[in-house]
């Protein structure tokens, strides 16, 4: 494991004395050996060995879960509205605000990430494993509110590290400007809370931790799997 996404994804775990709980001991085994930072995609941006044309292939296919994602939001806010769950769906909700409008709706920030890349990508549409990423969730959405916070608290409880990351890699080896790496640079700051705000939500709901495991598990698979197809269409070296 990355010491830093290590350390952050401990940290978020063990806001509010949880570091010891059986929900903290889900989300652990459910990350095990899925630390996004220790993948080779990631490895390979943070050393600045991506060729620029991966970053744009990569912007195209991570935007189909930026833009699902305050639609899965969305869908938990009401569901927990309609069980009378309002601690909870208050919390998410904060999540979602952000997403839509803080400092300006995510999705807008996003499109100025993968405009400012040269060259452009050359793919138009999400490929196969940004697909099955999308689907989980929307499954896990068909599932619940805790299966849905738990599969986005696998990659939120990382995200923060993840975020830093890449805009310090954009700004180092690609240079991109401020209004380049922006969406990496508000998700350094935000999403940390929205981490714990996911485990805060699954605490609320006295969240089984056998299905927190599996379904996070599957989040963070689908993650995984997004970057392994990323990696194995890296361009050959001549």
């Amino acid at each position: 494991m990355n010491p830093e996404s290590s350390d952050h994804v401990a940290g978020l775990l063990a806001a509010g004395d949880r570091s010891d709980s059986p929900l903290a001991d889900a989300m652990a085994e459910a990350l095990a050996g899925r630390e996004l930072l220790s993948h080779p995609f990631y490895l390979r941006w943070q050393n600045g060995d991506l060729a620029p044309s991966e970053l744009a292939e990569y912007a195209v296919h991570y935007r189909a879960f930026e833009a699902a994602l305050p639609v899965v939001l969305a869908a938990v806010v009401d569901r927990l509205r309609s069980e009378g769950e309002v601690e909870a769906a208050a919390t998410v909700e904060q999540n979602l605000i952000d997403e839509l409008g803080r400092p300006e709706p995510h999705l807008v920030l996003f499109d100025r990430f993968s405009d400012a890349l040269v060259p452009q990508a050359t793919a138009t549409s999400p490929g196969p494993a940004a697909k099955a990423l999308v689907a989980t969730y929307a499954d896990l959405v068909a599932e619940g509110p805790v299966a849905t916070l738990a599969g986005l608290a696998a990659y939120e409880t990382q995200a923060a590290a993840i975020a830093t990351t890449k805009g310090d890699g954009l700004r180092r080896w690609y240079g991109l400007d401020s209004a380049g790496t922006e969406f990496w640079d508000v998700h350094a700051g935000m999403e940390s809370d929205h981490g714990e705000w996911a485990v805060d939500a699954l605490a609320l709901l006295g969240a089984d931790p056998s299905e927190v495991a599996d379904a996070a598990r599957r989040g963070a698979d689908a993650w995984w799997a997004l970057l392994d197809e990323r990696e194995a269409e890296a361009p050959v070296s001549a």
